[in-house]
């Protein structure tokens, strides 16, 4: 439906320029190219220097040439608030236009706007404040119901911080508190999440993963209890470089930045009063791509597209994933949530075909713990990870304690299950739609009923047997199979 070209994003930033290459306009486009230049552009206030303009034209000059090597059929080109702002931002504007791009300067409103549909595409359900913060500025936005909503720009970006914390904590808490209500946001994330959008936070985030060891360090959707900031800002204060350096997936160029992003973290937790504060991957970049998807692409489910788009690319059989779970889902009580993250995990039924036998299982976790999701939180990965082990043979119980810890027992019993369910389907099936449309899986009484037409009974072999047994014994039912 949509072009598999790919399409290119160019974001000049305060801070940074940055060229991201998208694998076409599809529901979640991959990632094939990303690369960043700090040129600082706002370092300097009132006008962009021009040295920041010499390393930002060298940047933007070898992107020119990198997306008409990479095939690129669209080239959007943004430029934020070290622009919108300077004195000279047209000017700077000119000489990009003269190297053949054709660039916009973003609004505060827009920018914020477009983050929070960035936040939306990837975290559908998501319902409160939007804080995407960048060099030059902080925008915030309202998110509810997949609409944005209200959306203001503050000059608090990261650039700008160290002259208002100079001033004192209690000062800086206080300005920007004092910002927040002006712009009509004051206590506007009660009882909802803050979501956390942009590189200083995401270093943030990952510098929480290291300090806690967290056994699943994805930053998407990393979800942190509203008091981590002041505990972070204890380990910041203890941090040299010397040990930054060692910290995974921190780059040393951020690292300077943290104390004052994470400050102000901390303010906007007394400002916007959040549930929980969850970062999000996604943000204006995503949003520029997603406000371009007609009406019906965007209501499709992130996860399930992308699942479907992964199974269909590895697996053998087109579609065996969405019957299988039509096949396996009378079998169990789920509701909308977890029936999504069981249709994720039979449309992942077969990725792991190809592999050895005596790997299968661990593809399956790898898969689920490890793919390029969105829309999925830690322990949805983690059910996804038993289900799948569960389904090509590993066992009910994750190899991997920590990981397994970040889901509950119950959810753990339900997905292996799922797992159990899916490997009854594969083997009763071969893989082959047919036998699925033929047959069914059902819970009548206290059994586990397994029904299938007379003409093909023969395929209820000795295995099938005792995969249905072992099923029906984990939801506490009888087997029973019936040739009719």
């Amino acid at each position: 439906m949509f072009a598999e070209k790919p399409v290119a994003i160019i974001d000049i930033g305060s801070n940074s320029v940055r060229l991201v290459v998208y694998s076409g306009a599809k529901r979640i486009p991959s990632v094939i190219f990303n690369e960043k230049v700090l040129a600082g552009l706002g370092r300097e206030v009132g006008e962009i220097g021009e040295a920041a303009q010499a390393r930002a034209l060298a940047a933007l000059d070898r992107f020119r040439l990198l997306v008409k090597q990479l095939g690129v059929v669209r080239t959007r080109v943004v430029a934020t608030a070290a622009v919108r702002e300077a004195s000279n931002g047209e000017a700077f504007i000119a000489r990009v236009r003269r190297l053949g791009f054709d660039p916009r300067i973003l609004s505060g409103e827009e920018e914020g706007k477009r983050a929070g549909q960035g936040v939306l595409s990837a975290i559908p359900e998501a319902d409160g404040i939007v804080g995407d913060l960048g060099g030059g500025s902080l925008e915030l936005v309202e998110v509810s119901g997949g609409q944005v909503g209200p959306s203001a720009s503050l000059r608090l970006g990261v650039l700008r911080l160290d002259a208002l914390a100079d001033k004192g904590e209690a000062s800086f808490a206080r300005k920007v508190a004092k910002a927040v209500a002006g712009a009509g946001f004051e206590d506007a994330a009660a009882g909802r999440p803050f979501y956390m959008v942009g590189g200083s936070w995401r270093a943030l985030a990952r510098l929480d993963m290291a300090i806690t060891e967290h056994p699943l360090p994805i930053t998407h959707q990393h979800d942190m209890p509203i008091g981590r900031p002041a505990e972070l800002r204890s380990a910041l204060a203890r941090i040299d470089k010397s040990v930054a350096r060692d910290i995974p997936s921190v780059s040393l160029s951020r690292f300077p930045t943290l104390p004052n992003a994470n400050l102000l973290l901390e303010a906007l937790v007394g400002a916007l009063d959040p549930s929980r504060l969850i970062v999000s991957s996604f943000g204006i970049r995503e949003g520029l791509l997603y406000d371009e998807l007609p009406r019906e692409v965007r209501a499709l489910d992130p996860l399930i597209e992308a699942a479907r788009e992964a199974g269909a690319g590895l697996g053998r059989f087109e579609q065996h994933g969405d019957m299988l779970d039509a096949w396996i889902a009378p079998a169990f009580d789920d509701g909308p949530r977890m029936s999504r993250l069981r249709l994720a995990a039979c449309l992942l039924s077969d990725i792991a075909w190809a592999a050895h036998p005596d790997f299968r299982a661990e593809r399956g976790i790898d898969m689920a713990l490890h793919g390029n999701w969105v829309a999925i939180d830690a322990p949805g990965r983690v059910m996804l990870a038993q289900a799948l082990f569960c389904n090509f043979g590993g066992g009910r119980t994750l190899p991997y304690p920590a990981i397994a810890a970040l889901c509950s027992p119950e959810r753990l019993r339900r997905a292996a299950n799922w797992g159990l369910a899916m490997r009854l389907g594969q083997r009763l099936s071969g893989g082959v739609a047919e036998c699925l449309r033929k047959s069914g899986l059902a819970r009548d009484g206290d059994a586990l009923r397994l029904e299938i037409g007379r003409r093909d009974a023969a395929l209820l072999g000795e295995t099938v047997e005792r995969r249905l047994k072992v099923l029906a014994a984990e939801l506490g039912l009888r087997p029973e199979m019936v040739a009719a």
